[in-house]
């Protein structure tokens, strides 16, 4: 981060680029989309120069969370976590239930909510770990 934000001429501590890669979920392109986007909030709400606080408020802002997640993956584990009670729910039906298509779930917001180990894809359907329902502060269903 500290590169990236050297070449886009960000005034940016190391608590800060810590903050951004943490939920850039390990991805560079990710990352410096991020960077851009704290940027610009630091710009406009603050004093341009991108500390921890800026970082965490400006993503925050921008709707990512301490794990990385966005507003999309986050709908995702709410809908199998409260529309579905944990799962499993098939495919199809989890990306109707959320207004994604199906590749873009499987392909772009699984892949890293099964890394983080919020949902597990089993033989009859996607299935929201303990972790995601302690990550959304509900409690998992009983039984």
């Amino acid at each position: 981060m500290t590169r990236a934000a050297r070449i886009l001429g960000v005034d940016m501590d190391d608590e800060g680029a810590g903050e951004i890669a943490r939920r850039s979920r390990g991805t560079p392109r990710i990352g410096n989309r991020l960077l851009r986007q704290v940027r610009g909030f630091a710009q406009v709400e603050r004093s341009g120069r991108v500390d921890g606080e800026v970082a965490r408020d400006g993503l925050a802002f921008f709707g990512v969370d301490g794990l990385g997640l966005d507003k999309p993956s986050r709908e995702i584990l709410s809908a199998l976590c409260h529309r579905f009670s944990g799962g499993p729910v098939g495919l199809k039906t989890l990306s109707i239930s959320v207004s994604e298509p199906e590749d873009t779930v499987e392909d772009v917001y699984e892949p890293f909510l099964i890394q983080q180990g919020l949902l597990i894809r089993t033989p009859k359907g996607r299935v929201a770990t303990a972790a995601a329902y302690a990550h959304l502060g509900v409690d998992p269903p009983v039984g």
